[in-house]
């Protein structure tokens, strides 16, 4: 009784360990789903996928160029839709084809909290730039005809919203044109991957040098499985090194 009251009592030391470091990985798993920013200050030159609601960043709420509503991201996209040259059977007389000649994404950092904190003081930022971004939410799409000879115009406010400068080669007879807009707006739910990097002290997550940032918007409120599978983890090897400690005590004290 004796013997197996130590090893009993010796599994419970080595549970304790695992344990302790269980506990920690739990408090790990817990500060960055919880996108708290000094957990993820710990992570600096780590990659991360985290999960929270996207807010506005250090310069307030932006105003995507195209519909004018308010936002956190905002892309657009001019097509112009075109009838090729007829170059014989090749072509058929309805064929339509459309080329992208406008693209603009905006760059400015927004910032990601848990989901219920979207008042927290000095969040954790998201850097846009060249990010990949699925999900978004297509609030404007117009299509605008082109001007034809005796027939007035049509009204084009869009045009001068365009960021950038229009490009591509014009090939064939225009027919319209088309303007569409994504927006991420604010208390979007978004799942969020790229490199932890600190700026001025607050944690900024940015592309990896061989990669880009993925932003994808969820359709619902993110959860927290792995926070959750640490908890477990840590209260199955907590109850064990209790129960072994115990189990390990009662037989050497009933055998003295």
């Amino acid at each position: 009784m004796v013997v197996i009251g130590a090893v009993l009592i010796a599994a419970a030391a080595v549970l304790a360990v695992l344990a302790a470091r269980a506990v920690r990985r739990y408090a790990a798993h817990r500060g960055i789903e919880r996108v708290r920013p000094r957990a993820l200050a710990a992570m600096r030159g780590e990659d991360v996928s985290l999960t929270g609601a996207a807010v506005a960043g250090p310069d307030g709420a932006a105003e995507s160029r195209l519909a004018r509503l308010p936002c956190v991201w905002h892309g657009h996209e001019v097509l112009r839709h075109y009838r090729p040259v007829d170059s014989g059977a090749a072509a058929g007389e309805g064929e339509r084809r459309a080329d992208s000649i406008a693209e603009y994404a905006s760059e400015e950092p927004f910032a990601l909290v848990a989901p219920g904190e979207e008042g927290a003081a000095a969040p954790v930022l998201v850097d846009p730039a060249d990010a990949e971004v699925l999900g978004a939410d297509l609030a404007l799409q117009r299509v605008v005809g082109r001007p034809e000879k005796g027939v007035k115009a049509p009204a084009d406010d869009l045009l001068p919203r365009v960021k950038g400068r229009i490009w591509g080669l014009f090939r064939g007879e225009t027919i319209e044109f088309e303007y569409r807009e994504w927006l991420l707006r604010p208390g979007d739910p978004v799942a969020v991957s790229g490199r932890v990097e600190l700026r001025g002290g607050r944690p900024v997550i940015t592309a990896p040098p061989d990669g880009r940032v993925r932003i994808e918007r969820l359709g619902s409120a993110p959860g927290g499985p792995e926070a959750a599978r640490s908890r477990r983890h840590a209260l199955l090897l907590g109850g064990g090194t209790l129960a072994s400690a115990c189990a390990g005590l009662a037989m050497v004290l009933g055998a003295v």
